[in-house]
């Protein structure tokens, strides 16, 4: 029985460090992972997706595109400019070590403490959110880097009928 205990609290212990898989989906929540828009004019919305626990950001950045030309061609417009961008949450550091010393002084006699800690985020790590504001258009599509075709986009990010 003892033999079993420590593979199987090893086990558990890296279940809690697996990541959350972030599914393209609404969100159902303020916090919670998927996508939400707000249409601030026609053609123009505001766009966030935020990810799971240790959801990759250029995946989180590539949900928030892709809620963007599902919009463009649910809508009927041929084009989306990018006009700002906006990535929240830092990257898992990974385990962490710190090390204290303290000490005190009660008259007659006194204490040194030293102490070792180590800290590991079992959680995955921070949650990433992307937010965008695109603006929508018909006809030729204008010259920039942040004009994308929102057919050939979802086409490339997952695949999509064009």
């Amino acid at each position: 029985m003892k033999r079993l205990v420590l593979p199987a609290l090893a086990a558990l212990t890296l279940a809690g460090c697996a990541s959350t898989p972030t599914a393209y989906q609404p969100a159902t929540g303020p916090q919670a992972v998927g996508y939400s828009e707000y249409r601030i004019e026609p053609g123009r919305y505001r766009i966030t997706f935020r990810g799971g626990p240790g959801a990759p950001p250029a995946q989180v950045s590539d949900y928030a595109l892709l809620r963007a030309a599902d919009l463009a061609v649910a809508e009927g417009y041929d084009w989306f400019r990018v006009s700002d961008r906006l990535l929240e949450g830092q990257p898992n550091r990974g385990p962490r070590v710190s090390f204290g010393v303290g000490g005190m002084d009660f008259g007659r006699r006194s204490s040194v403490g030293v102490g070792v800690g180590t800290g590991f985020n079992l959680g995955g790590g921070p949650a990433a959110t992307a937010t965008i504001e695109v603006f929508m258009g018909r006809g030729p599509r204008p010259p920039g880097v942040d004009v994308y075709d929102p057919r050939a986009l979802r086409q490339s990010l997952r695949g999509a009928p064009a």
